[in-house]
């Protein structure tokens, strides 16, 4: 071979094995380039996902911060109200629209913006709460305090209501009314209306009481009544059970019952008792009530 022809053919292959070389290297940039862009894609997508359960996350810190309110012993204004119902939809929307497979980075981005608008939202709002907590352990101490006040008018309300109704009573048996001296005696009443001083029981149908009642400045200068109760030496009260009185506060029945006009005299007062039975041997006991109170007692012995 000649030698032109020679160079020549080996300038050909010196070209083609360059041709080749540049193909490779292309084929390496282009593999490369794929590799880099893939990766990319790949850490972004990661990135993605990890700022997405971030956001969920944020957004659970916030629905926990507005649950904590409710848990307070606090009564919210319709305005907070308001302002909790507003923030718990906003957070439904974010959750919802983070739940979406895939986000881009302007839907990312808007939700982070949303939800940094959102804590600063609750921020304010838990500021308001304190205030609220605040203002109502003030209204609570005060309210307590007015309470206590309230108790100690009404403890010494009731005290001076106990030590008027005491006062009370002792004016009033002070001003009621007791016998200076009782005297009991037995009659047998005969047919013809006449009557006669016995002492057996068997001869009684009839007790008279005489009695005086001692000078009481403080007493009514009016008419009042006395009650007479007698009890039979079995320890029985004879006595109508329809015939009732008051004294010491209890519902007492009487034998019989006068109404005098007692004008702080030295007037004398009788009351004739015809027993509904017959007089049985023993001691009758005699007691005479006025005003609520025990006038005098005495008694009397039938043989």
């Amino acid at each position: 071979m000649h030698e032109p022809e020679k160079a020549i053919n080996n300038k050909v292959d010196r070209n083609k094995v360059y041709f080749l070389i540049i193909v490779i290297i292309a084929l390496l940039g282009i593999n490369g380039y794929l590799y880099f862009k893939d990766k990319q894609q790949t850490n972004r997508f990661v990135t993605i996902n990890t700022e997405k359960d971030r956001l969920k996350l944020e957004v659970e810190k916030i629905e926990v911060e507005l649950d904590r309110v409710n848990l307070l012993n606090i009564t919210l204004n319709d305005r907070l109200i308001d302002e909790q119902k507003l923030a718990r939809d906003k957070i439904a929307e974010l959750k919802l629209a983070l739940k979406k497979g895939e986000l881009t980075q302007r839907e990312l981005d808007e939700a982070h913006r949303q939800i940094n608008t959102l804590r600063d939202f609750v921020k304010n709002y838990n500021n308001q709460i304190a205030i609220l907590e605040q203002e109502n352990s003030y209204l609570k101490t005060e309210r307590d305090s007015l309470k206590t006040s309230i108790n100690d008018y009404n403890q010494q309300t009731e005290n001076l209501r106990r030590e008027n109704k005491t006062l009370n009573r002792k004016v009033k048996a002070g001003s009621a009314l007791k016998t200076s001296a009782i005297e009991v005696s037995a009659f047998r009443v005969k047919d013809n209306g006449k009557t006669a001083l016995v002492t057996k029981a068997s001869s009684t149908n009839k007790l008279t009481i005489n009695f005086g009642i001692a000078p009481n400045e403080l007493a009514e200068k009016t008419y009042h009544k006395i009650f007479l109760r007698i009890i039979d030496p079995a320890g029985n009260l004879i006595a109508d059970e329809n015939n009732m009185f008051e004294s010491g506060g209890q519902q007492m029945q009487y034998s019989k019952a006068i109404e005098i006009s007692y004008n702080n005299d030295e007037t004398k007062y009788k009351i004739d008792w015809i027993n509904p039975r017959s007089f049985i041997k023993g001691n009758y006991g005699i007691f005479l009530y006025a005003n609520g109170f025990l006038m005098g007692k005495s008694e009397i012995e039938l043989r």
